[in-house]
């Protein structure tokens, strides 16, 4: 399969009207299901390769970097959720004894395939890079596995694990004064977002962040002033994470902010 998806990208002006009247999210608190279920497979890019350049949900070139490289997959709407299943883990694995191995292969939802064919609204397929769907097969058949284009696949949601990484907020190009734009980044546990929030220094309340798309979030108000204190609720078990004062009064669009204790498991 050969397949590449580009960055998603949008005018300024509209993301400043969904800004202003998007809705609010409400995070369900369900646990994790990590029952195993079925669905498809296929994959795209090059045989051995990382995966798509950025992506339907916002990560741009990180996919191409460690902790993501070679694990991203873009998924069907029914697991994209219109953004809100970006970042999830899940684990998938083939079913032929002959050729499938074993192990799972861990892979995080970056993009969304387009609607049709296998990726049809109610169809639940992943369309991995070349180097995860390979990697579902025993040693040294991964070619022999992806010639065969299509496969029947189960998959599980797992907690997500980012090795070195924390919770990060990268402000957004185009943010001002008066609309603010963050997406987030490595949120470890259950990986998708349900809520962001965030108090500005003039502020003792919470603002509600309206979710713009992929794992962008935005505040359209303003005179907004740093330092930006930031709580992000997760969307399947609405467990909370607050970063005080994480974005700094001297903050900048396109740049990232983080701390070493900004992580959701323990």
């Amino acid at each position: 399969m050969s397949r590449r998806f580009g960055f998603r990208s949008l005018p300024l002006v509209l993301l400043l009207f969904k800004c202003l009247v998007g809705s609010r999210a409400h995070p369900q608190k369900p646990a994790l299901d990590v029952h195993w279920y079925p669905a498809t497979a296929t994959w795209y890019g090059s045989p051995e390769g990382d995966g798509s350049n950025g992506g339907a949900c916002g990560y741009g070139t990180l996919v191409n970097m460690k902790p993501m490289r070679a694990r991203v997959t873009a998924v069907s709407p029914a697991l994209y959720r219109n953004g809100a299943g970006c970042g999830s883990c899940f684990k998938v694995k083939c079913l032929d004894k002959s050729i499938c191995s074993r192990r799972a292969v861990t892979v995080i939802v970056t993009d969304e395939c387009p609607n049709g064919g296998y990726c049809a609204i109610g169809r639940t397929h992943f369309d991995l890079s070349g180097a995860a769907f390979g990697h579902m097969a025993v040693s040294g058949e991964g070619g022999q596995l992806r010639n065969r284009g299509v496969l029947p696949i189960v998959y599980r949601r797992t907690p997500c694990k980012y090795h070195g990484k924390s919770v990060t907020f990268q402000v957004n190009e185009g943010s001002s004064d008066y609309w603010l734009s963050i997406l987030v980044l490595f949120a470890d546990g259950d990986g998708d977002i349900g809520s962001v929030q965030i108090k500005h220094a003039s502020s003792t309340d919470w603002e509600e962040m309206t979710h713009l798309w992929g794992a962008n979030w935005c505040l359209n108000k303003g005179p907004l002033k740093g330092p930006f204190s930031v709580r992000v609720t997760t969307q399947t078990t609405g467990t909370t994470l607050s970063a005080t004062n994480i974005i700094p009064t001297n903050w900048a669009p396109k740049a990232t902010y983080t701390a070493s204790s900004l992580k959701f498991l323990t």
